[in-house]
């Protein structure tokens, strides 16, 4: 007899179909109340922080090198107050095979796939994980379809998305795209029912832990190279991973850096319009993923996630996509590095972060990723002009998402903007808690741990919400 594929009945078997595709047991983390064992479920991979470097040296990822930014550290102190101007450095991942950090997460996932007996592998991603996906599936001889949000309904496609389509093709994947809508997931999980394919989920245990080599590395090159830690790690932020991940990985190294969460401020732009989607210029790395995977984390494609921002984060700050597009410039033409746009959202939140921070202190954009065709800057600009964006240099703040792109009309106005962390902390426990009855002790520790914060500070949420 065969099964029921309306969207009702495909969704509403995921927690099977999930189970089936990854071979985890989601619900024996679940407690009586809202609570769950967060690292219960990361350490019951089986793969230690030990195991993830191997596999990943196995695979030609990881170790990948630190650089300083002589001359951009440079123009951040012409811009900042006297003895301000902290040392910027980057971290190369865009040496990795495919180009990006993400490569981490999808090592151990298709290691742990092929150990498993799976046949191929799955990813629903509209970027650089689905290359990383398609790699690590070339490299270790499984199948793999990537699952892309490509198109809006008159079938213009990101330049972007576009030229990750073609890089994973290139490397042997099966691509499907997808316009923009709720039709991905379900997609995904018909997919993995049909195939019998592993859901190598960005947000799964195995993905999150293998970027924890990331911020393990960064802190052992700093103690090598500088014989201290950094005082500051940016983390470019969307889903979550990436920052999770790295912080994570930092404290396993006995670093004990800030970490600053960055995005792309688009503010105003639903993700989930077909009219708005193509008036963005970043596929990812911006506040129409952060803002909502932090606040909300398990509205993902697994029952709980491994990317649990709020609970390393020490700060959130956003940036504008004209100044995000002038750092990638000012990158390729001071430091003769060129990286792709969405990989320099964290290093244009450190630039203007350096300008805060004393002269003997240290600033790291935790990661880069590789550029070419549709990821290079032009096209997105020309894609941004040809979808009726003006494009003009300003002053950024003015920056409307959706309506122009400004670009500084000089680097001191490239500026780092917090944002409301206590309102995040608030949506969250606001989230967790709505559907909730009475709530126990270990609701309440649960609770302190997601947000950061100690117990009386959820109490005190709790009792504004009427909790």
């Amino acid at each position: 007899m065969s099964k029921d594929r309306s969207y009702q009945a495909v969704t509403g078997r995921k927690g099977e179909i999930i189970n089936q595709a990854m071979g985890v047991d989601y619900s024996k983390y679940e407690s009586d109340g809202i609570a769950f064992d967060y690292e219960a479920m990361m350490n019951d991979t089986g793969y230690t922080l030990e195991d993830h470097i191997r596999i990943q040296r196995e695979f030609n990822v990881g170790n990948t090198p630190i650089f300083e930014l002589h001359n951009l550290t440079a123009l951040a102190r012409k811009c900042a107050a006297p003895g301000k101007g902290a040392r910027i450095f980057v971290k190369d991942e865009a040496s990795n095979p495919a180009g990006s950090f993400k490569e981490r997460r999808a090592a151990a996932s298709v290691y742990h796939a092929k150990k498993m007996g799976y046949k191929g592998v799955i990813a629903a991603t509209s970027g650089n994980y689905g290359a990383a996906v398609a790699s690590q599936a070339a490299m270790q001889g499984l199948k793999c379809i990537i699952v892309q949000e490509c198109y809006d309904s008159k079938g213009s496609g990101q330049p972007e998305i576009v030229e990750k389509a073609r890089k994973c093709e290139a490397l042997g994947a099966e691509v499907l795209q997808l316009s923009v809508g709720p039709e991905l997931f379900y997609e995904v999980l018909m997919m993995l029912e049909d195939t019998g394919y592993f859901n190598a989920s960005l947000y799964s245990a195995f993905g999150v832990g293998g970027v924890e080599t990331l911020g393990w590395e960064l802190g052992h090159q700093f103690k090598e190279r500088c014989g201290r830690n950094p005082d500051v790690v940016v983390c470019a932020n969307a889903g979550g991973g990436n920052l999770t991940g790295t912080a994570r990985g930092l404290r396993k190294a006995g670093c004990d850096a800030k970490v600053v969460a960055a995005s792309v401020d688009l503010k105003g732009l639903s993700m989930a319009s077909d009219v708005q989607f193509n008036r963005k210029s970043f596929t990812t790395a911006h506040t129409g993923f952060g803002v909502p995977y932090a606040t909300n984390p398990d509205h993902s494609d697994v029952p709980r996630s491994a990317a649990r921002p709020l609970r390393y984060m020490d700060r959130y700050v956003t940036v504008k996509q004209g100044e995000v597009f002038y750092i990638t410039e000012a990158l390729a033409t001071l430091e003769g590095m060129e990286k792709g746009p969405a990989g320099n959202t964290s290093l244009a939140a450190a630039f203007s972060l350096a300008q805060e921070m004393d002269q003997d202190q240290i600033i790291v954009a935790q990661e880069t990723e590789y550029t070419g065709a549709g990821k290079h800057l032009q096209p997105q600009l020309t894609f941004a002009r040809r979808n009726g964006i003006e494009l003009k240099f300003g002053d950024p703040a003015e920056e409307v998402a959706g309506q122009n792109i400004i670009f500084p009309a000089k680097p001191s106005l490239l500026k780092a903007r917090d944002a409301d962390l206590d309102h995040m902390r608030r949506s969250l426990i606001r989230h967790q808690t709505a559907n909730a009855a009475a709530l126990t002790a270990a609701d309440i520790a649960y609770l302190a741990q997601e947000v950061n914060r100690d117990e009386d500070y959820v109490r005190a949420i709790l009792k504004e919400l009427g909790k």
